[in-house]
């Protein structure tokens, strides 16, 4: 609808064009309606035609991932783990190239609508990163502390791989065998980067020894006396006998089930972490205790420029990124001294840091207890902005969403909450995660601004719409550009505000403070991959600007050390989405609705922040055209 109204609008702008004449009348001249008609009826033709393309395309995809099918709620290939080899690798970037030259050839750009242009510009843009990516494969990190199939693999297996039948549990196990094999595919791969020269800091190897080491203690890894049951091994009983008590399986089913499933742990997944906890710890003399950024790699500082570009979908320079960041840091101190101000502290922001950091109103305890209270106060902040919703929304999410404690095998002090979508068809939610082993790492006041941002109307909100939508293709429903989706979550916590919630300064100083967190990482993680910082030194930045708890900083300067360039996109996406928002609102003046902005952003799936700028272009355009 709204690509034939701005298809309207342009024929009318053509319209009054045209000289006036005594001759001319308000009505469309019968040839001009046919002219009209024709145009419209050609671009939804060859547009529904690349949309089937597309359909197809994207199928034989989903085929080749295994995991994702899952992640759709699908159980096809239900007994697989994806091929991670760097052979699938290139046979699958040889793959998109093949469906690149078969879109440039068989579709006129010209004759599609915008919708249209924008999938088929999409579609292009994914392989052009792929393609530019390549040239890096020896500088990436396989497997760190924060980002490995080493604790995915567990997670995948327990929250996402459901179990309703016994087909299900057969497959589960079969996947157990499957995890095995792409540990030690990526093994191959880590080692032949380190061979070139790439590895990750000390700090992530220690992580990921523990990690797997969590992995495989307890049974049935060990028949030690008292000894509790391993992660995996807690949930293979766990689903078993779910589908015991469901009248699924007999009892002998079951049992013979659970010897199944301890053989394929015993026999393939303790061996291959065995393997790989090996060379991890014979390898880890070679790693740095004084870790680096990427530009002291091999063609490093053009890898850290490709991760920035990807991350954040824009030519910037790590230059510009880094003057965005200093200035973004000197306007948010600005307004935290305001709020300083306000509630009466005496004392410079430092002091006032050190008073929130340490003061234990802003704390729950580091007790079960005061762990089911960050969780349940979660829960209520999400029930009060959900209320205020469809105040500045149109397009609602259908799925639901939970709020848990990260699992103990993966869980670390300080480290970033995080959310993990449901299913399209809703029969799994979306979960909000978030690390409660240490408390005092998690403050009252920042909570509120976190919900928000993982939550709604953060990411659950705009994943959720994506995967719900049915007027794009769906490879734009499941489409991930950081740039766009942490923007919007950023966005989406200063829009709270507007909403009604930090209905304190304390608060609000919490908002801030998160705010500021991500300005700060635009200096940081410049400054540690483009202008040599070392890891002190960023940390020393970070709690100068930021009351923030030590074991959070540190986990964070760790993640951007074994990420480069992805911290940059929360805050160029969401500055992207703020300018967009004031452009529309100059430009239709008392038109401008928010609600309509809001579905503009977020009806589209996710896409590079240019291909945004059009879409909103071109929705002023039909709001003008009105």
């Amino acid at each position: 609808m709204r690509t034939m109204i701005a298809l309207v609008g342009a024929v009318a702008c053509l319209s009054a064009c045209q000289p006036n004449n005594s001759t001319q009348t308000t009505t469309q001249t019968p040839a001009v309606e046919a002219a009209t008609k024709h145009i419209i009826e050609t671009k939804l033709s060859e547009s529904n035609r690349l949309n089937e393309w597309f359909a197809a395309k994207y199928e034989e995809e989903l085929q080749s991932n295994p995991i994702m099918l899952t992640f759709l709620g699908r159980k096809e290939k239900y007994d697989q783990i994806n091929d991670m080899s760097e052979a699938f690798e290139k046979k699958q970037l040889a793959w998109q190239a093949a469906t690149v030259a078969e879109l440039t050839s068989s579709f006129d750009y010209n004759n599609l609508t915008s919708e249209a242009k924008i999938s088929y510009d999409i579609w292009l843009y994914q392989y052009q990163q792929a393609k530019a990516g390549q040239k890096f494969n020896k500088n990436g990190y396989i497997f760190t502390q924060f980002n490995g199939i080493q604790a995915f693999a567990a997670q995948f297996l327990i929250n996402f791989h459901r179990v309703d039948e016994l087909s299900d549990m057969q497959a589960y196990i079969k996947r157990i065998a499957g995890v095995s094999t792409a540990i030690e595919q990526l093994l191959v791969r880590a080692k032949q980067n380190a061979a070139a020269g790439t590895r990750p800091p000390r700090f992530a190897y220690e992580g990921v020894i523990e990690q797997s080491g969590n992995l495989i203690t307890g049974m049935p890894f060990s028949n030690a006396e008292g000894a509790t049951d391993s992660p995996l091994w807690m949930d293979v009983n766990r689903k078993i006998n779910a589908l015991v008590d469901a009248g699924k399986i007999t009892a002998e089913q079951a049992q013979a089930l659970k010897s199944d499933a301890k053989t394929q742990l015993l026999q393939a997944f303790l061996p291959s972490y065995r393997a790989l906890i090996t060379w991890f710890e014979s390898d880890i003399t070679n790693t740095e205790r004084n870790p680096t950024g990427v530009s002291t790699q091999k063609n490093g500082q053009a890898f850290y420029n490709y991760m920035i570009s990807a991350s954040t979908t824009t030519d910037l320079s790590s230059d510009e990124i880094h003057a965005i960041g200093v200035k973004e840091v000197a306007r948010i101190s600005n307004e935290m001294i305001a709020i300083k101000e306000r509630v009466g502290f005496e004392g410079d922001l430092a002091a006032f840091f050190n008073f929130i950091k340490t003061d234990e109103q802003f704390f729950y305890p580091n007790t079960d207890a005061g762990r089911q209270g960050y969780i349940t106060d979660t829960e209520n902040y999400l029930s009060f902005i959900n209320e205020q919703l469809p105040k500045y929304f149109g397009i609602l999410p259908k799925a639901d969403l939970t709020v848990k404690r990260v699992e103990a095998f993966r869980e670390q002090d300080g480290a970033a909450q995080h959310y993990n979508p449901g299913t399209p068809d809703g029969s799994r939610p979306g979960v909000y995660y978030a690390h409660l082993s240490d408390m005092s790492a998690m403050p009252k006041n920042e909570m509120e601004g976190v919900a928000y941002h993982e939550g709604n109307p953060g990411h659950h909100m705009q994943i959720s719409i994506a995967q719900e939508l049915t007027s794009v293709p769906q490879f734009r429903t499941q489409a991930n550009f950081t740039a766009y989706s942490e923007g919007w979550g950023l966005y989406a916590e200063l829009l709270a505000k507007e909403m009604g919630a930090y209905q304190d300064d304390f608060s609000d100083f919490g908002r801030l403070v998160n705010e500021m967190w991500r300005a700060v990482r635009l200096v940081v993680d410049t400054g540690l991959h483009a202008k040599g910082w070392t890891e002190e030194q960023a940390i020393a930045y970070f709690k100068e600007k930021t009351p923030i708890a030590d074991e959070a900083i540190v986990s964070e300067v760790r993640r951007y050390l074994v990420l480069p360039g992805q911290a940059t996109a929360y805050k160029i996406g969401m500055l992207k989405i703020l300018a967009l928002r004031e452009s529309a609102k100059k430009a239709l003046g008392e038109r401008f609705d928010i609600r309509g902005f809001h579905d503009t952003v977020l009806s589209g799936g996710a896409m590079p922040l240019a291909i945004l700028e059009r879409r909103v272009n071109d929705w002023i355009s039909s709001q003008k055209a009105k």
